[in-house]
């Protein structure tokens, strides 16, 4: 139940004396919400329950809550729901981004400093991944696009069964449709014939200041399959996000079977948490594939 005031020589009800039991157990009535929302002073001693399919935030104002109040937060939709700061001051030694089926309790300090108790990740030196974000057909375009990735500070995207109609080219990777001059990598990689037999054998590459990233190249012919992984790091965050590609592929052009493999680390410096991302086919169009992605908050 909510924070109650009672009086000298007041009678519960057994309804009354129930909800008190639930709540100091660490449940008591819920509030579902499916949007953001801001608490308010009604929230003490009850449970904030988020349920959309859409990043959310919970906002924590000053001036609301007494010290001693809690209010506990879960999160059922599969939209990250992220405690924030608003005009009171928020500490945590977990994440204050809650991923499906997380939750945790907000207790305060003062009237304008709360503590998150994070009841999933806190105090843990591991990773907690989400559920796998979307698995989708890459499809015979000559781009792809994957959205709603914002709210995750870790990111992997695996790429597979990503071939080309045949035309000589490469694919390329970039951020929130950014394509301003804001990635680096450096990195190498092995050719066996590729796209020649002349060029067969160790290659590096490093740019700076370009509009992409490079995943792999693409030469010209008739049978190709190419995968690869891509890790990102800082991606919940407006600083410089880094990461760590790999890819290969393998394909028959001219009669000659060749193989291929690229491994890049590579920073993007885009002032926005990355939200989206699309890999796209400078010649030709994709040949179906399909892409994953999972996110961890932490």
């Amino acid at each position: 139940m909510a924070k109650q005031t009672f009086t000298t020589g007041q009678v519960l009800t057994a309804a009354q004396m129930t909800s008190l039991q639930q709540t100091a157990m660490g449940g008591g009535s819920t509030t579902a919400k499916t949007a953001s929302y801001t608490l308010v002073a009604a929230d003490a001693g009850t449970v904030i329950q988020m349920n959309s399919a859409s990043a959310t935030t919970i906002t924590v104002n000053t001036a609301l809550f007494a010290a001693g109040d809690t209010v506990q937060i879960q999160n059922i939709g599969a939209g990250v729901c992220t405690v924030t700061a608003g005009t009171a001051t928020v500490s945590t030694a977990g994440s204050l981004a809650l991923s499906q089926y997380e939750g945790g309790q907000l207790y305060f300090n003062t009237t304008s400093a709360a503590i998150f108790f994070d009841l999933v990740q806190s105090g843990s030196s591991g990773m907690s991944w989400a559920s796998v974000l979307t698995r989708t057909t890459i499809g015979t375009g000559t781009s792809f696009t994957a959205s709603s990735l914002s709210g995750y500070n870790q990111l992997m995207i695996f790429l597979d069964g990503v071939g080309n109609n045949g035309t000589t080219g490469k694919y390329t990777i970039t951020f929130n449709s950014d394509t301003s001059s804001s990635y680096f990598f450096t990195g190498g990689g092995y050719s066996t014939g590729f796209p020649s037999t002349t060029g067969s054998g160790n290659r590096y590459y490093q740019a700076s200041a370009t509009t992409s990233i490079d995943f792999q190249e693409v030469a010209q012919g008739t049978s190709l399959d190419g995968s690869g992984v891509i890790h990102i790091l800082g991606a919940n965050t407006t600083a410089i996000k880094t990461g760590l590609l790999q890819s290969g592929m393998e394909h028959t052009a001219n009669t000659t079977d060749q193989k291929y493999t690229r491994t890049l680390n590579f920073r993007y410096s885009g002032g926005s948490v990355i939200s989206s991302f699309t890999i796209t086919a400078t010649a030709g169009n994709f040949n179906n594939g399909f892409c994953t992605i999972i996110g961890s908050v932490n």
